[in-house]
């Protein structure tokens, strides 16, 4: 049998040992970082995740080459310009993505490029 005096030590060893776990998480808690790392896109065809680490690093993309509206030293989300349904000027957002991304897979021969290879249910 445990005596009372161990047992209260024991208590207080894990409070301490939760307070020290809590105050290390608040102090040393992951930075975030500057850019996405990925992004899920919502849409009613399935969700999309886009990862920029494998177009930065992997293939040596810079952000102009897919975000066409940096000139200005602005970021904008896509759906400031692009709404749900296009017109002849300006597309909508889903058709943004599919010229932008598939086209540029299609071109080269890289990439998923069926829709079920990016759209997950």
């Amino acid at each position: 049998m445990t005596s009372q005096p161990n047992l209260k030590i024991s208590i207080l060893v894990m409070i301490a040992l939760f307070v020290a776990g809590i105050v290390c998480y608040a102090v040393f808690s992951p930075t975030e970082p500057g850019e996405p790392v990925r992004l899920m896109f919502q849409n009613k065809a399935g969700k999309v995740l886009f990862k920029h680490s494998g177009h930065i690093e992997d293939y040596g993309y810079e952000c102009i080459d897919c975000h066409h509206n940096l000139e200005d030293d602005d970021i904008y989300n896509c759906s400031e310009c692009h709404e749900d349904t296009g017109d002849d000027d300006m597309p909508g957002r889903s058709d943004a993505f599919h010229l932008q991304c598939q086209g540029c897979h299609e071109d080269l021969g890289a990439g998923p490029v069926e829709c079920n290879s990016c759209h997950a249910p």
